[in-house]
């Protein structure tokens, strides 16, 4: 059996289509089931349980020796909620009693963190281990990802292998849910839609033009490609960053979206959020070596191919994968 935490989330449900594809049907779904418009992404999915994320440690414990791995997805994600308590519940204290069942009872373990352990960029966004502990990141959620990967690298017991995902900016099918949290790929097209025109985020820093602000945005079939590769070659354990290591500005971004939707370029600005503002990042782009010299080849989406694929396939009439 294979787990799948965050199961009914974005990238969770996409990964439960690819793995079906690849034809692992015996999986095991973790999340809370709450919501119907999440549960919408398991459509016509293949897996043997659901299992409630408050259940999960429990019936790891019971059913270990049939557990062949676990991917760990699941998380409190908005980069917006301020309640510490709840993200060292959910992304901290709940990753690390998963995380000692599965070296305690030896079941290999991929588990998300993200970019935004890297703050503003100070140190670079190199996913070496030594500059975990002097990070910055600019709010709880981006703590609470760097307070588990500090931990994870400190540990002497371990799951005999493990990886831990640095996800840049995710953009694909299955995140209709995610509200303000979905990536601006799909809120470009939304707007698009809704009115002819595009509203980006004025830019607050003299160093970046209205529109230059740029982020290394990766298709989620490319986190896919990946997230298989590490599950069947178990390449040295340690953290991934996981981006094209190219990034690209959200003028370019909106403009492919326009071109992809057939419609001309109508775009304007607002400024960009009080509650936000501060915690900004202007910059992200991967530093990719590690996983290219852990023997992963695939050439990414550029992001023309990606939104094109995305708009056609899956947005213009808010398909799932």
């Amino acid at each position: 059996m294979i787990i799948v935490t965050g199961a009914a989330g974005f990238i969770g449900s996409c990964l439960v289509r690819k793995l079906n594809e690849k034809g692992h049907l015996n999986l095991i779904l973790a999340d809370d089931f709450s919501r119907s418009d999440k549960n919408r992404n398991l459509q016509g999915k293949h897996y043997i349980a659901r299992v409630h994320r408050d259940d999960l440690l429990s019936w790891v414990g019971r059913m270990h020796s049939n557990i062949r791995f676990v991917f760990h997805l699941g998380a409190r994600t908005d980069t917006t909620e301020q309640d510490t308590a709840l993200f060292d519940r959910l992304n901290l204290h709940y990753s690390q009693e998963l995380w000692k069942s599965c070296a305690r009872y030896n079941i290999p373990m991929i588990y998300a963190s993200s970019a935004a352990t890297y703050g503003l960029g100070e140190r670079g966004y190199d996913d070496s281990h030594a500059i975990v502990p002097s990070l910055r990141p600019l709010n709880p959620y981006g703590v609470s990802k760097n307070d588990f990967d500090r931990w994870v690298l400190q540990q002497t017991e371990t799951p005999p292998y493990w990886a831990g995902l640095k996800f840049f900016n995710v953009y694909g099918p299955n995140e209709y849910h995610k509200g303000r949290m979905a990536s601006v790929i799909f809120h470009t097209a939304r707007q698009i839609k809704a009115s002819g025109g595009m509203k980006l985020f004025r830019s607050h820093n003299p160093d970046f033009v209205d529109g230059g602000q740029s982020r290394d945005f990766i298709y989620v079939m490319d986190v896919l490609k990946i997230l298989y590769f590490l599950f069947e070659h178990r390449s040295p354990s340690g953290l991934y960053n996981v981006g094209t290591g190219r990034a690209r500005s959200f003028m370019d971004l909106a403009r492919t979206t326009f071109q992809a939707m057939g419609i001309p370029p109508d775009i304007s600005f607002i400024d960009t959020p009080v509650d936000i503002r501060e915690t900004y990042q202007y910059f992200t782009e991967a530093k990719m070596d590690k996983l290219r010299a852990a023997g992963y080849v695939e050439p990414f989406y550029t992001l023309e191919e990606g939104i094109l694929d995305y708009v056609h396939k899956y947005l213009m009439e808010e398909k799932i994968f």
